[in-house]
């Protein structure tokens, strides 16, 4: 029989992968001008922001389900503002491409994102160039331009803006580590709304002001108060259900269930929107991506096994590896490639495995999970 432990685990990763799905699909039902037609991404975008910006300042001022972290203007200047520039940056990006693309071409151009973390940490600085890595980020990317070229309704503008939208959610991820970590700040899903949901609002504004708000402007624009209330409330909820699964299970299962949600949005898109086609060059091409991003998780969670040895133990365990090389030999050879490497810990930007329709889970928290497999989280 099984336990209600295990039965909590896997409920959660149902919800997980059925509203991360749902996000998905229905802010493309929201954006196409084929179905509900509101055309303005950016809006939309504002209203998510907006409606979980209110719903942590209640949940913290009013209810004081958490506390508010120390913040002080120089964090949240140095910090929170350019997080927030380039987090409303990747929502406004990516929820613009929904106009030009299909969601299932979408899903198979986010195979890039270890490739575009992994270049970001690289040029920070906050990862090392491995060639191992950087073969299969070659495998990514190659498997990506096949399902590209097998698109059959490849838009040059729609891909342009989720491939923007992808490597600015990779700064993103790149800078929380590089600012928050290094100010020792941890931001659990409620004060990340808290402190960068209205910060993204209004860094969505400008752009909004001069976009979309003079089209508004001029024509018959389409808003039902359930649709949007609705809406944002599965994307609030989306955050939770990520705090849920990561709290219950490992970096492993996360990753596993991230493609798995892949494989099944891609196949829902094409039943609910017909117009979605997918062709065999498609599935190749997304195939070959799926074995680069495999292969790199498989790296990345090895370093996260290594670097969860005692600290203790490591030179325990070199001292037990010298004695029998001596022993055999009575020359002891220091590997020349072996610099300890072994004992660092892994928790570079490249690890996370963040959800990119509820990206506000703080980075910070998620290069944790290999290391403690927590049990505590978000977006």
């Amino acid at each position: 029989m099984i336990s209600k432990s295990l039965f909590l685990t896997y409920l959660y990763l149902l919800v997980y992968i059925l509203l991360s799905s749902g996000v998905i699909l229905y802010n493309k039902w929201v954006l196409s001008p084929k179905y509900f037609n509101f055309p303005f991404p950016i809006t939309l975008t504002m209203i998510h922001m907006g409606f979980s910006g209110a719903v942590a300042f209640f949940l913290i001022r009013v209810l004081k389900v958490v506390a508010p972290v120390k913040m002080t203007f120089e964090i949240y200047a140095t910090c929170v503002i350019p997080i927030s520039a380039f987090f409303a940056s990747s929502l406004w990006f990516g929820n613009t491409a929904y106009l030009h693309i299909s969601v299932a071409f979408i899903q198979m151009l986010k195979a890039l994102m270890p490739v575009a973390t992994f270049l970001m940490a690289v040029l920070c600085g906050t990862d090392k160039l491995r060639w191992d890595v950087f073969l299969n980020m070659l495998l990514v990317s190659v498997g990506v331009v096949v399902s590209s070229y097998g698109e059959i309704h490849f838009n040059v503008i729609g891909t342009a803006y989720q491939v923007t939208g992808i490597f600015a959610e990779a700064l993103r991820l790149v800078l929380t580590q590089v600012l928050l970590q290094k100010k020792g700040l941890t931001l659990n899903p409620i004060t990340s709304l808290y402190y960068i949901a209205p910060c993204s609002f209004a860094f969505l504004f400008v752009p909004w002001y001069f976009l979309e708000q003079p089209g508004m402007e001029v024509s018959q624009i389409k808003f039902n108060f359930w649709i949007f209330f609705s809406n944002a409330m599965c994307a609030l909820a989306l955050n939770f259900s990520i705090f849920l699964v990561i709290a219950r299970t490992g970096a492993v299962t996360i990753r596993v269930a991230g493609v798995l949600k892949d494989w099944i949005l891609i196949a829902l898109s094409t039943v609910i929107f017909p117009e979605s086609i997918i062709t065999g060059l498609n599935i190749t091409g997304y195939a070959i991506a799926l074995c680069g991003v495999v292969f790199y998780n498989y790296i990345k969670v090895k370093d996260v096994r290594l670097s969860q040895l005692p600290v203790e133990s490591i030179p325990e365990r070199m001292t037990k590896e010298w004695k029998l090389e001596k022993k055999s030999s009575d020359i002891f050879t220091p590997d020349s490639e072996d610099d300890g490497s072994n004992s660092r810990v892994v928790s570079s930007a490249s690890d996370q495995n963040v959800d990119e329709e509820a990206p506000l889970i703080p980075s910070s928290r998620i290069s944790h999970i290999g290391r403690s497999q927590l049990s505590n989280r978000d977006v």
